[in-house]
């Protein structure tokens, strides 16, 4: 009965959107008579203009919903006959809800199911009913979990939950698509409507995904229950890592797994990861919530669970992939159709791991050689020009370039200088001999990086025993310095003048997108900036201020940082030679570059910031290469 009320009451609020809306047209336009019988004439115009603002806004809010067509059904059809053990299962647990079976069952590419409907009347009359299941999540749940999951998303229709969906929905849409194309007073004054019906949609849903937490505590037994609501997290977890771990570096660098070991991959990984996935299980449920979500947190739920009526029913622990024979086929399906290879080069893990960690190693060893060739005034940088630089006591120059002083700045990600166990103890220019010895071996043919499912790749020789990188920095930094270390390299089978650098300038693969400044103005054009851990993306940008913010946005989601940095002028912050602050508020910042050119970036005080703090940001950046900088006015 509460849900209920509260669905009328936001369907009460869409409509009262309308009538809020109908009401600033009615007063502006009385406001408008009132000037115009003042003797006001601008007034009046102005305020005619609003109104009209309003209703076209509204009126092109409602054609842009109404116009949308849905997405293509994402995935693979499941027919019957190629799963009748899951439809059976889908048949029971729609039975315990007592709702109808869906037409369809897909598989997804995503961490999710879910249960969706055609329906029409504005959701009166029911349609065309689908069922979404993520290959991911079969690959990780038992047969039991998944019953759990599959109970929850059909108990949202066991007591009408989807019927009022769509009027919310495109209700939803039409506010949001309304307010953002209005400013001032009207702006203001719907912008604070939405909010409220937004809050009161969320607390409905959250509601509503109580009570489709109790139909899967009764079938599945409310142990069970709570469990998979447990296990999602860390399988999410999971998939994060397997995606940022061994698909990201390939991907970026047009290199993909096989169709048939995209979601293979995700299944090793589960086995060979089972001791820190336990690891991860021990950790208490994720109990972060806002007024604005549209689910209560997992810890909110696992609590709730225990006073819903439980059923006693034996567990199926048999992994849910049985229930499609043939899923390694089904799930290769799944990411022909749906995976975005575009032209990247498919390979077998064993060598597209050995293939991508080479080339992101040789980006961060590009780094280092460039920094070589100009400490040491030469054109191109080689594993050779390292170690002589070392040799004559110039490796604290090498570092300053670097920006590796300080034993403390090995500190960073995977990808950069000095990254690895332990890199924090290790001397600056041992970090660099690290990075170049490591990549050359690779680059030379003398190694290759070796897969594994357990651990991070290993660097091993042609005999398949690991490279003896270590030996290596050790003989270079050591009294024999350079000749020492080029006769092991030699060796081993590495040339150390002939391999080195690779790339002329810096890239944004592996860039991280920090903040960013619209209509900054550079040599009096306006750009929108993106500010990069790597670098800055400079886009150019409409004068127009508003909307800036939105642009952005927009723009990152629209490609990848290296897409985008291909498209439009991209400024490494390995090419910055010094910068200076000249103004704080608003921020006005010069980097001089390595070539002498100098950028300088003014922000404008009607521009729009995409993260609160992307001010802080740029002078951040501009700081690190001006450390004398004085306070600015």
């Amino acid at each position: 009965m509460v849900t209920t009320l509260r669905a009328a009451l936001s369907v009460l609020l869409l409509a009262g959107f309308y009538v809020a809306a109908g009401g600033l047209v009615a007063v502006f336009l009385w406001l408008t008579v009132l000037a115009a019988r003042a003797g006001a004439g601008a007034g009046a115009a102005k305020l005619g203009l609003l109104a009209i603002v309003v209703v076209v806004a509204l009126l092109r809010a409602l054609w842009l919903v109404a116009r949308a067509k849905p997405a293509p059904d994402p995935g693979v059809e499941l027919g019957a006959a190629a799963a009748p053990e899951l439809w059976a299962t889908v048949r029971e647990l729609a039975a315990a809800a007592d709702t109808r079976v869906p037409d369809e069952i897909r598989l997804v590419p995503e961490v999710n199911a879910a249960v969706s409907e055609d329906a029409r009347l504005l959701g009166l009359v029911g349609g065309r009913r689908r069922l979404y299941l993520g290959v991911p999540l079969v690959q990780a749940l038992d047969v039991a979990q998944l019953r759990s999951v599959l109970a929850h998303e059909l108990g949202h229709y066991s007591r009408s939950h989807t019927r009022l969906g769509p009027i919310a929905y495109r209700g939803r849409a039409v506010i949001l698509a309304t307010v953002q194309q209005l400013s001032g007073v009207a702006g203001w004054v719907l912008r604070g409507y939405a909010r409220l019906y937004l809050l009161v949609s969320a607390s409905v849903s959250r509601r509503q995904e109580l009570e489709a937490d109790e139909l899967s505590v009764r079938v599945v037994g409310r142990d069970v229950a709570q469990g998979t609501l447990r296990e999602l997290p860390v399988v999410d977890t999971a998939w994060a890592f397997y995606t940022g771990t061994y698909l990201a570096d390939g991907w970026e660098s047009g290199l993909a797994p096989t169709a048939r070991g995209f979601f293979g991959g995700f299944g090793e990984l589960l086995t060979a990861r089972g001791s820190e996935l336990a690891e991860i299980r021990t950790q208490a449920p994720p109990q972060e919530q806002s007024v604005w979500d549209s689910h209560p947190s997992v810890a909110a739920r696992v609590a709730a669970m225990e006073r819903m009526p439980s059923g006693d029913v034996p567990r199926d622990t048999r992994p849910a992939t049985v229930l499609v024979p043939g899923f390694a086929d089904a799930a290769t399906a799944v990411a022909e159709a749906a995976v975005r290879f575009e032209d990247r080069t498919r390979l077998e893990w064993d060598e597209l791991t050995a293939r991508s960690v080479a080339t992101g190693q040789q980006r961060t060893a590009d780094s280092v050689h460039r920094a070589a060739a100009r400490v040491a005034g030469v054109p191109r940088g080689t594993l050779g020009t390292v170690l002589d630089l070392v040799a004559a006591g110039r490796g604290a120059e090498l570092t300053r370039e670097l920006g590796l002083e300080d034993p403390g700045a090995g500190e960073s990600d995977g990808d950069e200088v000095g990254a690895g166990d332990g890199a924090d103890e290790v001397p600056p220019v041992q970090m660099a001999l690290h990075v170049v010895v490591r990549a050359a071996a690779a680059q030379a043919g003398a190694a290759r990086w070796q897969h594994s499912w357990s651990g991070s790749a290993e660097l091993v020789g042609r005999d398949g025993a690991p490279f003896p990188v270590e030996d290596v920095v050790t003989a270079a930094a050591g009294p024999g310095g350079a000749p020492a270390a080029r006769t092991l390299l030699a060796a081993l089978g590495v040339d150390a003048d002939a391999v080195g650098q690779v790339e002329e300038r810096a890239t944004a693969h592996g860039g991280e997108v920090l903040g960013g400044i619209a209509n900054m103005q550079i040599a009096k054009a306006h750009h929108d900036v993106v500010i990069l851990d790597r670098g800055l993306l400079l886009v150019p940008c409409p004068k127009r201020t508003e909307g800036g913010r939105d642009r952005i946005a927009a723009l990152l989601a629209s490609a990848s940082v290296v897409e985008l940095a291909a498209q439009h002028r991209f400024v490494p912050f390995e090419d910055v030679a010094s910068a200076a602050v000249l103004k704080r508020v608003p921020v006005k910042v010069a980097f001089t570059l390595h070539d002498g050119t100098t950028l300088e970036l003014k922000e404008l005080w009607s521009g729009e910031r995409l993260t609160k703090n992307s001010d802080e940001l740029m002078l951040g950046a501009a700081q690190q290469f001006a450390p004398e900088t004085v306070a600015a006015r």
